[in-house]
């Protein structure tokens, strides 16, 4: 038995949180029951915490021995759960629109943390809950109900890639007499359309700057500062309407992620006779004067290296529980405490700078529990998880294709090597590693290094790899970014 809480007698698990609404805290539904009896049934509630950086959203959550589901208690008053809704004794249903009633304590609590400052919460009071188990209904039908069909009806981001011809691909479309109405045409098979926006969709904001309250002017201003990137936030008419008939906020935290220009990596290590082989630093950022926790003095064949720990990257989570804001004390007891084997979440510096932009969780839309699932590139392009043979279409940019190829020493084959982050390469799903098969319907499995390259700079604006994942014994080496901050406190592990 374990317990979060050595006070609680019954409620055996337990984990403290610290928000302000912004829109959509009420959520009624009607539920429709089989149950031809005329009870009413239960109304969850959909709740928005929003908290400060070093703040807790004020509740606690426990498990309850012997029961289902998931209560929340000890709401703080004036705090971030207690203005987003949250009332002691209410069951959470979802988080984030991921139904969570019967899912492990454990995994529930990491994925509240891995949400970061801003969580949704659809909640029943505790008398409705325990009214629709004895009823034997299904809590997820009761959850479902209140979102109607926006599962398939949500918001998308998207990450757009300026092509050198095209452009970003779209066009801005001003509601002329409606202030911050901005709608989205799309070029055919362009890059915008690529990326997941479709032709009509109405803009909510870019690069994280809420459109409603720009000007026309304001916004073409934002999007020529984007020289070659652009992250927005979008959504169609009918997904809009059912979000406005549910009372469901249109944000990024709730959208469909198509496309971001970054991502995490996980990294299972297990310790050698030296340890892992890297230096763990909290330094602090010389501009922002944030408080970092980074890997450092990767130590060439440790177990960090080989890995695939980078010099610089910046830790969020240890064995899949986020730690960013953790002291670096707390942070090396759980590395220390993990044993033989650690499980490293990081991100690059320039990476955590996007996802700040974005006000968004890197770690929200990332789930290191789906490793295998995964078949994009990391945040530095390298290859987390091999998958089958893949066509990726690059476009070129003012910059290239946004890779370089490399072999393998007295080995035939030629490999991506590094991939930019953000580029052509990367958004195309390039991953470092990836063994080169075609090049523009040529195979090129026997060809040599400097033919493979004449070929892929032969593409003119367009370039079709058929790539494959790198089988064992391909390896290749690692080259990572050198950081400069101030060293505050670092350990070796």
């Amino acid at each position: 038995m374990r317990s979060w809480n050595t006070n609680t007698q019954h409620e055996v698990q337990q984990h403290r949180f610290t928000f302000n609404p912004k829109e959509g805290i009420d959520n009624p539904a009607l539920v429709i029951s089989d149950d031809p009896d005329p009870n009413p049934c239960p109304v969850p509630r959909l709740c928005q915490l929003k908290r400060a950086e070093g703040q807790g959203f004020g509740f606690v959550l426990r498990g309850v021995q012997g029961k289902r589901g998931h209560v929340i208690r000890e709401v703080e008053p004036h705090s971030p759960a207690e203005v987003g809704g949250l009332r002691d004794g209410q069951r959470v249903l979802e988080v984030n629109q991921e139904y969570v009633d019967n899912m492990e304590f454990p995994e529930l609590l990491r994925k509240i943390q891995r949400c970061g400052l801003r969580v949704f919460l659809l909640v029943l009071r505790e008398e409705e809950y325990e009214q629709a188990v004895s009823w034997c209904l299904d809590l997820q039908e009761v959850a479902r109900s209140n979102r109607g069909d926006n599962h398939d009806h949500k918001a998308r981001l998207c990450h757009v890639t300026r092509n050198p011809v095209q452009g970003l691909g779209i066009t801005i479309r001003h509601v002329q007499g409606q202030k911050g109405m901005y709608y989205l045409s799309t070029l055919t098979a362009g890059p915008a359309e690529r990326a997941g926006v479709r032709n009509g969709d109405k803009l909510i904001w870019v690069n994280g700057v809420t459109v409603a309250n720009l000007t026309f002017s304001a916004l073409n201003k934002i999007f020529k500062r984007s020289s070659i990137h652009v992250t927005l936030l979008v959504i169609d008419r009918e997904s809009e309407s059912v979000c406005i008939k549910r009372r469901i906020p249109v944000v990024a935290d709730l959208a469909e992620c198509l496309s971001l220009a970054h991502r995490p990596k996980t990294m299972d290590l297990v310790q050698g006779p030296d340890g892992y082989g890297f230096l763990l630093r909290q330094e602090k950022l010389r501009v922002s004067g944030r408080i970092v926790h980074l890997l450092r003095e990767v130590e060439a064949g440790s177990p960090a290296a080989q890995a695939g720990v980078e010099d610089g990257d910046l830790v969020l989570a240890i064995n899949g529980e986020a730690v960013e804001t953790a002291a670096h004390e707390l942070i090396v007891h759980k590395i220390r405490e993990s044993g033989q084997s650690v499980s490293l979440t990081t991100i690059t510096l320039k990476g955590r700078d996007y996802y700040r932009q974005l006000d968004l969780s890197p770690l929200l839309f990332y789930d290191e529990d789906i490793k295998e699932a995964q078949n994009g590139p990391d945040d530095r392009g390298n290859l987390l998880y091999p998958t089958g043979p893949r066509l990726c279409v690059l476009d070129r940019e003012a910059v290239g294709f946004g890779f370089n190829l490399c072999c393998a020493p007295d080995k035939p084959g030629t490999f991506i090597g590094q991939v930019a982050s953000g580029g052509s390469g990367q958004r195309a799903g390039l991953l470092r590693g990836d063994a080169i098969v075609e090049v523009d319907g040529q195979n090129v499995e026997d060809r040599s290094l400097e033919e493979v390259g004449a070929l892929v700079k032969a593409g003119l604006t367009t370039l079709k790899l058929l790539v494959r994942e790198r089988t064992e014994g391909e390896h290749l080496g690692r080259n990572g970014p050198q950081e400069t901050q101030t060293a505050v406190s670092s350990s070796a592990l």
